[in-house]
């Protein structure tokens, strides 16, 4: 999908019209979409080749709402031609790709690179972001994501050939549904050293990749973590803990988060509290003098989170606001899905960053052994 302005453009007018995107040039390898598009939009060009659209000269940023494996060959292609680009999430399926596509954007620093975490502008992401940052909670022990809220019928699978294969999606719920919280875990509480998990593939619904996964993170500094997720629970959980020396952070169904902040350090208190004093606490007395409690609810920004990476990306390539989501950040999430998914190929725990050569190997084991089953 690419769109263009060829007047000057001001961040006023990006705001005034709340990114009402101006499409100058749709691109899609589906012939009955360019009926669609004629009807809606007569006026707007359509390619039915991503590069004869890169190289008309009608557009100036792109979109890659494309197959995972596209999108760092699409991002790539893009920047060459020096046209920004806005990579849908995940960057791509595996890090080698992604590398590819980070290094060439480098050479392009002139041009915006940007990935649609949309998450990231939620401001209860970010208020949980700001505390972890400035060490309320002090230093992290524990991490506990339970995200199951991905129930998937299976209709949902059927209904396109290229969904939950290894070929085509290169994943099912790691790369598909999950990349947003596993972005938001390193992204808040940084990227694990290790990685050991059980995965279940075809667990419940009639498809190659996984629909089930749970995952051991250590962070290498005595620090541990658990990430649970799955398509199959129609009552889903979300529920993420941070708990740290001085304090801990719970965040309920992405709308509530509840701080309890230590008057002392866990570490502090152990040292100096007697065990009658402790005592206490197990029997009930009030804890108003061991920490203090927060409680902020958000209000539902759903459907706005799309729009906040496309305004923050414009502005980018207007006046050189920050990025909440640079591209080159994509990395991180296809590294941790890479590391779940080696680890239960393995029957093991992985290091990160892993042997990408080694996960290439096995991911192409699985395509080829995808291609015989079906």
């Amino acid at each position: 999908m690419g769109w263009a302005r060829k007047e000057k453009l001001t961040l006023d007018f990006w705001q005034k019209e709340r990114l009402k995107i101006w499409y100058l040039a749709v691109c899609d390898s589906d012939p009955a979409k360019k009926d669609i598009l004629a009807e809606k939009y007569p006026d707007v060009p359509f390619y039915d080749n991503y590069i004869d659209m890169l190289a008309s000269g009608d557009v100036d940023a792109i979109i890659t709402c494309v197959p995972h494996y596209l999108h760092p060959k699409m991002g790539i292609e893009a920047l060459k031609r020096d046209i920004h680009a806005l990579v849908e999430k995940p960057a791509g399926v595996y890090t080698k790709q992604v590398r590819e596509l980070n290094e060439f954007a480098a050479t392009k620093p002139d041009l915006t690179f940007g990935i649609m975490f949309n998450q990231r502008t939620n401001p209860l992401y970010q208020k949980v972001k700001e505390i972890v940052d400035n060490g309320e909670i002090g230093k992290i022990r524990r991490t506990n994501w339970i995200i199951t809220t991905w129930w998937r019928p299976q209709g949902y699978y059927d209904q396109s050939a290229w969904r939950a294969t290894w070929e085509s999606e290169g994943g099912g719920v790691l790369v598909n549904q999950a990349p947003h919280q596993i972005d938001l875990l390193q992204w808040i509480c940084g990227m694990p050293k290790k990685v050991y998990s059980n995965v279940k593939y075809g667990y419940q619904r009639n498809i190659a990749v996984e629909d089930e996964v749970t995952t051991l993170l250590d962070y290498g500094n005595g620090a541990t973590g658990v990430f649970i997720t799955c398509t199959h629970d129609v009552m889903g959980t979300d529920r993420f803990e941070i708990l740290g020396d001085k304090g801990k952070i719970v965040v309920d169904e992405s709308k509530k988060v509840t701080i309890k902040r230590l008057h002392k350090s866990e570490s502090e208190m152990s040292d100096n509290i007697s065990w009658a004093d402790a005592a206490k606490i197990f029997r009930g007395a009030s804890m108003d003098d061991v920490y203090s409690e927060e409680v902020i609810e958000f209000e539902s920004v759903w459907g706005a989170q799309h729009l906040a990476v496309l305004e923050n990306f414009a502005a980018n390539i207007v006046d050189g606001s920050p990025l909440l989501a640079p591209g080159s950040d994509g990395i991180n999430g296809v590294a941790l899905a890479n590391a779940i998914h080696l680890s239960s190929w393995l029957g093991r725990e992985v290091e990160l960053p892993i042997d990408e050569e080694l996960y290439l190997a096995e991911l192409n084991k699985k395509v080829e052994e995808e291609k015989v089953i079906i």
